[in-house]
């Protein structure tokens, strides 16, 4: 039975010291029992080289996993963003241009600007004969009522874009918040800076025409005095 223990204790022995480093194991003091040699100084420094081999061996395998999980977390910083509403801005502001370039009568151009005034609100036609003065007056009154009514087309574009805009509002703000990285919350950011550039051009188309309208009705205004005037004259001047 002791001859068990012994064989089983000098087999465990040799397990350990085989899983040591080479020159770890140092030679054995002069102490003897039964045909082994077994030195306590010795076998605690054995113990004590393993468990310091041991925890180099688990830095290791940590710093390996820190490794694993940086990469990780750089792939999801290159991860695109898997929503995107650029092209519904797009539709959004080209339906505005469209709403813009159907201005009836007088068009938001300079040139065609230009000429209608020379034509309809100012000089020879404040001096015509009464029934070019008639006409221009007509066409003059129908520039104001159409550009009212494109202002009122483009105010309704505005107002229908802004339903899409708060769809796409609420769909990029979801996406920034569950961004697995940094390009995807950019991303997201930058869409959301679009939608707002978006809003803005609307704004501004609105305002547009708008202010085109109320140019176009003082304008009519104030040719209506002076061709009152010039008919206070002509009047004046046959009796």
């Amino acid at each position: 039975m002791k001859s068990c223990l012994f064989r089983r204790a000098a087999l465990a022995g040799l397990i350990v010291i085989a899983a040591l480093p080479a020159g770890a194991v140092v030679a054995p003091a002069a102490a003897q029992v039964g045909g082994i040699v077994h030195d306590p100084r010795n076998y605690a420094q054995n113990i004590l080289t393993a468990a310091r081999t041991l925890e180099q061996i688990n830095n290791q395998i940590r710093q390996l996993q820190n490794q694993a999980t940086s990469l990780v977390n750089e792939a999801r910083n290159l991860q695109s963003l898997p929503t995107s509403t650029l092209r519904e801005l797009q539709g959004q502001v080209d339906r505005t241009r469209e709403l813009l370039g159907e201005a009836q009568r007088v068009a938001f151009d300079v040139g065609d600007i230009q000429k209608t005034f020379e034509g309809r609100y100012r000089g020879a036609a404040l001096a015509g004969p009464q029934a070019a003065m008639v006409a221009n007056a007509e066409a003059r009154w129908n520039d104001s009522v159409g550009a009212f009514q494109d202002a009122m087309k483009v105010q309704a574009g505005v107002v229908t874009n802004m339903g899409a805009a708060r769809q796409s509002i609420s769909t990029l703000v979801t996406a920034s918040q569950s961004a697995s990285g940094a390009l995807q919350a950019a991303q997201a950011g930058n869409q959301l800076l679009a939608l707002q550039s978006q809003q803005l051009g609307d704004l501004a188309a609105a305002i547009s025409a708008q202010g085109r309208a109320e140019m176009l009705d003082a304008a009519r205004a104030a040719a209506a005095e002076a061709e009152g005037r010039e008919r206070f004259r002509r009047f004046r001047k046959g009796h």
